[in-house]
C-alpha cells in the first residue's frame, strides 16, 4: 500500500525524497540550520523543487555552505557566483548569503551556536501542529514574524516572515506534516 504524504511533494522523486527523509525533521546542527537559511534565503518568489533540483550546484558553489568560508568572500569570488548557471544568480541574494554569514557568525557568539539563538523561540522543543489539509496550513505565524524581525536587527537579509516559516517547516521547529501523513508520527 502506498503511503500517505502532504500533497505537496507530489509525485516527483527528489521532491519525496525530501519530504520523507529532511522536511520537519529537527536539525541542532549549525552547519544544517546555516544551508537551509541559504536555500530558502534564495528560494523567496520560486518554488522550493527548483532550490532542490539545483541543491548540490549550490553546495559546490558556496564551498559545501560553510559559513566561515562565505563570510570572507572577496568580490571576485562574488563575481564568479553571478556568472555561475548552477545556481540563481540573483546579486541581492547572493550579497545576502555573504552578509547573512557574518551575521551568523554573530549570533554564534552571542549564544554559543546559532542552534542556540533559534531554538530558544521554541524553548528547544518543535511546535507540533495537527493540521488536516494543506490548505490549513499558514505562511506565516506570529512566532515567524518575531523571529524574521529579530534577526533583521541582527544584521540578517532575506529574512522576512515567509522565509523564516519555510525554514521553520524545513528544520523542524514546527512539524507541519499533515495528521494523514505517515511522517507526522515519526517526526
Amino acid at each position: 500500500m502506498d503511503k500517505i504524504r502532504c500533497g505537496w511533494c507530489k509525485n516527483d522523486p527528489l521532491y519525496m525524497a525530501y519530504h520523507d527523509t529532511e522536511w520537519g525533521v529537527p536539525v541542532f546542527s549549525d552547519d544544517k540550520l546555516f544551508e537551509f537559511l541559504i536555500l530558502e534565503t534564495f528560494q523567496a518568489g520560486l518554488s522550493w523543487i527548483t532550490i532542490l533540483r539545483k541543491r548540490e550546484n549550490f553546495r559546490k558553489a558556496f564551498d559545501n555552505f560553510d559559513y566561515k568560508k562565505i563570510a570572507n568572500y572577496s568580490e571576485a569570488k562574488y563575481e564568479e557566483l553571478l556568472l555561475d548557471a548552477g545556481i540563481i544568480r540573483n546579486r541581492l541574494k547572493i550579497k545576502a548569503t555573504i552578509s547573512n554569514a557574518v551575521s551568523f557568525m554573530e549570533v554564534q557568539q552571542e549564544f554559543g551556536s546559532f542552534s542556540n539563538y533559534i531554538w530558544s523561540f521554541t524553548n528547544g522543543k518543535p511546535i507540533r501542529n495537527k493540521w488536516k489539509t494543506l490548505s490549513e496550513l499558514p505562511a506565516t505565524t506570529e512566532l515567524s514574524e518575531i523571529i524574521s524581525k529579530d534577526l533583521k536587527k541582527r544584521g540578517f537579509k532575506f529574512v522576512g516572515s515567509t522565509v523564516i516559516y519555510a525554514h521553520m517547516q524545513a528544520t523542524g521547529m514546527i512539524n507541519d506534516h499533515i495528521i494523514d501523513c505517515f511522517r507526522h508520527q515519526e517526526v
